[in-house]
Formats: structure tokens, sequence, C-alpha cells
């Protein structure tokens, strides 16, 4: 069984780096689409059998509810430590995988998260990874759960890479087309408008707000 296991910041706080592109208005809705259309992308994934949303927002919980996510309220302590409390309030059984994706991955597809499972498939200890363009890490799949710490944030990508080694167990890293890019600075909006991915909710509001496909992307 794998559970993926999403957070997402206060909707006041959230994408605060794209304030000088979009109004805090659009930002906090630019938020809910993304985490509507990853829920939806994760539903569609043959291997996912649970999704959970970590969240101190009230607003972001019931949305993500409706989209069919198992709720975990909370404060918010930082991320890596929301994580790693996520999965203890999940309870998961022995054994079992965890899933971490960043909700600012609004472009994934099931498919991605299909082929990030299967290479995990014939290995019963280790971590996969789906970096995002910028070195970080957009999906993380953990065999089992805590078998490596959290180590989310800038250069993530490397230090997760690092922990492994500390803690002697495989590092796989797989590039997917659909998670490299994530929504986190102004340019990744205009990149984001000129793939083919997932993210009709996110598309749909960013060129509502006047954005436009970069070009020569």
């Amino acid at each position: 069984m794998t559970i993926a296991l999403i957070p997402v910041k206060k909707l006041e706080e959230s994408k605060s780096r794209l304030l000088s592109s979009l109004p805090s208005e659009t930002r906090q809705a630019l938020t809910l689409a993304m985490l509507e259309d990853l829920i939806e992308a994760l539903s569609a994934s043959r291997g996912i059998t649970r999704i959970a949303v970590t969240t101190p927002d009230s607003t972001v919980a019931e949305r993500a509810k409706a989209a069919g996510a198992e709720i975990i309220m909370r404060p918010e302590p930082g991320l890596n430590a929301a994580l790693e409390d996520g999965v203890n309030c999940l309870a998961l059984d022995k054994g079992e995988d965890i899933l971490f994706v960043l909700g600012d991955v609004a472009g994934a597809l099931a498919e991605d998260f299909d082929q990030l499972l299967r290479e995990a498939s014939e290995e019963t200890r280790g971590i996969w990874l789906a970096p995002s363009s910028d070195g970080g890490t957009s999906a993380l799949l953990h065999r089992p759960a805590g078998v490596v710490p959290c180590c989310f944030g800038k250069d993530s990508a490397a230090r997760h890479r690092e922990a492994a080694a500390e803690a002697a167990v495989k590092y796989h890293e797989t590039p997917l087309l659909s998670l490299a890019i994530d929504l986190d600075q102004p340019e990744d909006l205009e990149a984001f408008l000129a793939t083919k991915g997932g993210g009709r909710r996110t598309r749909a509001l960013l060129t509502s707000a006047g954005l436009t496909p970069m070009k020569n992307a």
C-alpha cells in the first residue's frame, strides 16, 4: 500500500513569492486549484491507496476533503516537521510506503506517479525521488515510511541523496516531466502554461488572470 501525503500552508501565507505577479486573492485561489488538481492526479494513479492533506487551514481542509482526501489538521511547525508528524498521525502499518508530494506541482500526471511506483516495485527498502527543475524535490517515495528524514527545502534533492547515504539505503532519482515545474517563482507560471501536463483548474485560473505561455519554452 502507498499513501500520498500533501502539505499545505495557511492560505494567507501560501505562494508569497508570487506576490509581485498575483494579488493575494488570486494566490489563495491558485493554492486551492493546484491542490485539487494534484488530488485528482493522485486519485487516478493505480498505485495510490490513500491520499492525506496536512494543513492548519480550515478552508484548505474543506476543499481537500471534498476532493476525496483525508485531513490532518495541525499547526504549521515547518515543512519537514509537518510531514513527519503527518506520518505519525496516519498510524501506518509496519512496512507501508508513503509518497510525499508538494502541493505546488499542479501539472502532475497520474502516469508519472505510476512510473515512480513501478520503479520501486521490485525493491523493499529505499527512496525514490522526482526532482524539480531547480534542484528541489517534487515527490519523494519512502519504502518503508520513515526510512530517512524528510529534507525538503532548498537543494533538497541533494540533501535527500545524502540522507539516504547516511542511512545506508538505496537512492533513486527519476526525472518526470509533469513533476519538474513547481509553481514557486513568478517565472514558473508562464513556464507551466507552456507545458502540456495536467492541472486543468490551475491553467484556467492563470489564463483568466491574464498570464500567457512562456515564449520558446
